[in-house]
Parts: structure tokens; C-alpha cells; sequence
């Protein structure tokens, strides 16, 4: 084809509305093709879940609702992006690929660096945009607040399209009859996906469910409702940061109950910091972002680290919420950071053996939070507090009925409360009267959480002291530590 066109390339931006890309598309006057590749290489490494695939498939199926009207359409495409972009330049006369930056993991930027390569070769044209106020190639984080706050009030892109040019493209590389049945099987259980969804989530936590967000935010329970639930779709990019950041500053609730909501605005901020960090150094995916802590040395049995995995570790509040994550997708903040630091504190474990594990069950991972989050619950940062997590007192603190235990932790439903956070506690005629024997229907605690948790607190806070510790510390408040 000699006339030219350009490419929209959407990767985890997957809405129609304050989307840079598309606007600049159509700005251009160019016929355009909107793509999004299930790049093999990517769906099969350790991080990714058939959840977050479908996710995704759900998320492409909303938008292309919405564009039928324009005749237009996203193609999906199954292999490597590489061989895909190829194709489409042998097939097409491309002019330019419009994208956002993704912060992603090393194997995602070594894709982007070898379509860039081949897009250069070809000589066309590859104009990526920032992504909710995220800064490419920064060296310290000299002003990067008083930016985010800019970027976050300037206006947003009102997309229009116009209609589509383009007849439908017949490719060789068309999603496998199998993954296409595994993707409609979408589970109910998880959150819906798509565009629509996100506001659906956003107005209804503005309307009545963020009212007690700040009170209910650390409860296992009632957070599934009062907390936002808008972090997949942030992660997907169904909905951007600024847009959420906007409808919240000028919702009419806001001022009735300004503290909640102040205080989801000021975790939004904290969303994008965290994302920054991993932005600058993505090696906290398979690195100590302290190098010094890879001198510390763990116990990795791994018989602690199946019975985490599972949920079957005998201690009731860990493995509700493991449970329920597995099933669900979703725990709030609380409780996700301690799986991690049980995981690495209590059972001291190197925390590289629990990231991908959680990654592929939160169904809003994102790796610019999931990384840098897990090392810094898992104490290896050098800078932040270490927080070793007593689960026996976050059960009592924030399950006192223990509600969330029964409902994720079924052996134990007719376990009277004074032992439901402790159940190894009971006699063996308390046990009979309440139907599980444990050590058999439920475990035992898997370690002594007191000496743990001591071993712990002696191990992470002795290493702080290690001069390689010290020195990598330095070099990362250097780089991290926000300064206005």
C-alpha cells in the first residue's frame, strides 16, 4: 500500500478518553490502525496469570464496543511484537507509531527497544508519551512533586475520532481458538473489566462507598467495599491518574468528607512516586535495590514456601489472605504487605522467592508498585522502616470477630472467637467440639512467631550496619528521595 498510515500501538493504556496517542493520530489527518499485541514472549514469563490476560481480552472487548460506531476497531494480534511490527511494515507504508511509555519490567523494555530498532531501520517515525506524570531518563527526583501536581490539573484530552478508512486486515497472526475459550471463561468473582467499569468503580466510591475510607482502610473486610478498588484498572489503564485525581478534587462529596478523600488523593500520589522509583531502576524486579542486603543470608526451606503459597501455614490471618487473593485478585494494602514480610521475616525467606507468586494472583499488579513495594516490606531498601508484621496481632486489631478468617478459612468456621486468631491454643476437647483437629484438618503454626520474629529483628537490623549497606543507602536517597 503506498498511501501512508500510522500505527496506535496500546499496550497498559486501554481506554478511548485522555489518551494522548489516539489524539495525536488523529491529528495527523492519516488513516490509522489501533493494535494491541499478546506478545508471547511477555504472556509466558513468571509474572503474568491467565487473569491478567483476561483482564485485558475484556478490557479490548469494551473499547471495541465503543468504537463500532467510528468503524474502527482494535486488532489483536498473538506473537512476538517484533515479528508483528514487521509484518506490518512489509504490508502497510507506515509513517508513525504513536504509544505511551510503559513502565514495565526489563523484558518488556528490551521489546520496546527491539521494535524501536526496527521502526529506525524502516525509518519511521516511534513518538511515545509520558504516562500519569511519570518522568523517563531522571537522574534524582529534584522537583518531581511540584511536576506531578502540574501534570495532574493541566487538561485532559476530550478524544474524538473520526470514521475508519481502513477495511479489516486478515493477519497471520490471529489469537489461538484455545485462547480465546480461556479468555471468554472470565471469572465473576474477579472485578469487571474495561473503560466503563472504571468509572462505574470511581462514581461509586465518590457516591457513598469512600465515605469511611481512612477508618476502614487497614480491615480485610470491609476495605473490599469502602476502598476505591480502582487500582486494576489504573494498572490496565482503563482509567488514567489524572482523570481520577480531577473527578475527585471536583466531586461535589468532596468537601463533606474531605478527609477520606484527601487521603485517597495523597495514596494516588503515592501510586505514581513508587512507580517513578522502578522508572529509574527496574531492577528491582530480580535485585536488592540495596545491594548490600544481597550479602544477607535466608533460610529458603522450601516447605514454608509452598505452605505461604497455599494458605496452609497455621497461622489463620495469613492464610485467609492469601486464600482469598487467590481467588479473588484483590487484598487491601495492610494485608498485603504482611504475606510479604511474614514471608521474609517470619519465615525468612529471600523475597524473590514470593514476588512472582503474588504477582500472577493480584489481578492490579503493576509492576512500577509491586516491586519496589516487596522490598521495601521485605526490609532491603537500607532507607525505609522495617515493619516485621505480628499476624496474630493485625488478626486481633482488624478481624476481632474474626469474619474474614471463617470466611476464608473454612475448617475453622466453628471456632469460637476468644480462639480464632490462636487456635493452636485450644485443648483437644475444644478442638472435638469445634470439628477440626489440628495438625490434621488445619496446621499448626508453621514457626514460633515470638522467636521468629525475634531472629528476624536481630538479622535485619544487624545487617543495616554492614558498610556496603551504608554506602548503597546513600546512593539511594541520592536517587529516590523526593525534594519538593
Amino acid at each position: 500500500m503506498d498511501t501512508p498510515i500510522n500505527i496506535v500501538w496500546l499496550k497498559r493504556d486501554l481506554r478511548l478518553q485522555n489518551h494522548a496517542p489516539l489524539h495525536a493520530a488523529e491529528k495527523t489527518g492519516l488513516p490509522y490502525r489501533i493494535i494491541y499485541i499478546f506478545d508471547t514472549e511477555l504472556i509466558r514469563y513468571p509474572d503474568t496469570s491467565t487473569r491478567h490476560l483476561q483482564f485485558v481480552f475484556h478490557s479490548l472487548q469494551d473499547i471495541n464496543i465503543k468504537l463500532k460506531s467510528y468503524r474502527r476497531t482494535v486488532e489483536i494480534y498473538y506473537g512476538t511484537s517484533e515479528n508483528i511490527f514487521s509484518y506490518l511494515i512489509d504490508k502497510y507504508h507506515i509513517d508513525q507509531v504513536f504509544s505511551h511509555e510503559e513502565t514495565g519490567i526489563q523484558k518488556s523494555w528490551d521489546r520496546d527497544k527491539k521494535v524501536g530498532v526496527i521502526l529506525n531501520e524502516k525509518g519511521i517515525g516511534w513518538r511515545e508519551f509520558p504516562t500519569n506524570g511519570i518522568i523517563r531518563g531522571i537522574t534524582n527526583r529534584d522537583g518531581w512533586d511540584k511536576q506531578w501536581f502540574a501534570t495532574m490539573h493541566q487538561s485532559q484530552i476530550q478524544n474524538r475520532f473520526s470514521q475508519g478508512e481502513l477495511p479489516h486486515l486478515e493477519h497471520p497472526f490471529p489469537l489461538p481458538k484455545r485462547f480465546i475459550k480461556e479468555m471468554e471463561s472470565y471469572p465473576k468473582v474477579y472485578q469487571p473489566a474495561g473503560e466503563t467499569q472504571a468509572w462505574k468503580y470511581l462514581k461509586s466510591f465518590m457516591e457513598g462507598r469512600g465515605n469511611k475510607y481512612h477508618f476502614l482502610i487497614s480491615k480485610p473486610t470491609e476495605s473490599r467495599t469502602s476502598c476505591s478498588r480502582i487500582s486494576t484498572y489504573l494498572a490496565w489503564g482503563n482509567i488514567s491518574v489524572k482523570q481520577v485525581y480531577q473527578y475527585v478534587k471536583g466531586h461535589s462529596n468532596y468537601p463533606m468528607y474531605k478527609r477520606p478523600f484527601a487521603a485517597f488523593l495523597m495514596r494516588l500520589k503515592w501510586h505514581c512516586h513508587f512507580i517513578q522509583k522502578f522508572e529509574v531502576e527496574c531492577t528491582y524486579e530480580t535485585h536488592c535495590v540495596n545491594r548490600g542486603y544481597e550479602l544477607l543470608e535466608r533460610d529458603n526451606k522450601e516447605d514454608f514456601l509452598t505452605a505461604w503459597a497455599l494458605g496452609k501455614t497455621g497461622y489463620p490471618m495469613v492464610d485467609a489472605c492469601m486464600r482469598a487473593v487467590t481467588e479473588t485478585g484483590w487484598l487491601n494494602f495492610r494485608m498485603r504487605a504482611m504475606l510479604v514480610s511474614f514471608l521474609c521475616h517470619h519465615l525468612d525467606q529471600d523475597w524473590r522467592k514470593g514476588t512472582y507468586h503474588l504477582a500472577k494472583q493480584f489481578l492490579d499488579y503493576e509492576p512500577g508498585i509491586h516491586y519496589p513495594q516487596f522490598q521495601m516490606q521485605a526490609g532491603t531498601t537500607g532507607i525505609n522502616t522495617v515493619r516485621i508484621y505480628n499476624p496474630v496481632k493485625q488478626s486481633q486489631d482488624h478481624d476481632t470477630d474474626g469474619i474474614f478468617i471463617k470466611k476464608w478459612v473454612p475448617e475453622l468456621q466453628e471456632v469460637p472467637v476468644k480462639h480464632i486468631h490462636e487456635p493452636w491454643k485450644m485443648t483437644d476437647m475444644e478442638q472435638q467440639f469445634c470439628g477440626v483437629t489440628l495438625g490434621t484438618d488445619y496446621p499448626l503454626p508453621i514457626v514460633d512467631l515470638v522467636k521468629s520474629g525475634k531472629k528476624a529483628r536481630q538479622k535485619i537490623w544487624g545487617h543495616r550496619k554492614n558498610p556496603k549497606v551504608q554506602e548503597e543507602r546513600q546512593r539511594i536517597l541520592k536517587l529516590h528521595t523526593r525534594r519538593g
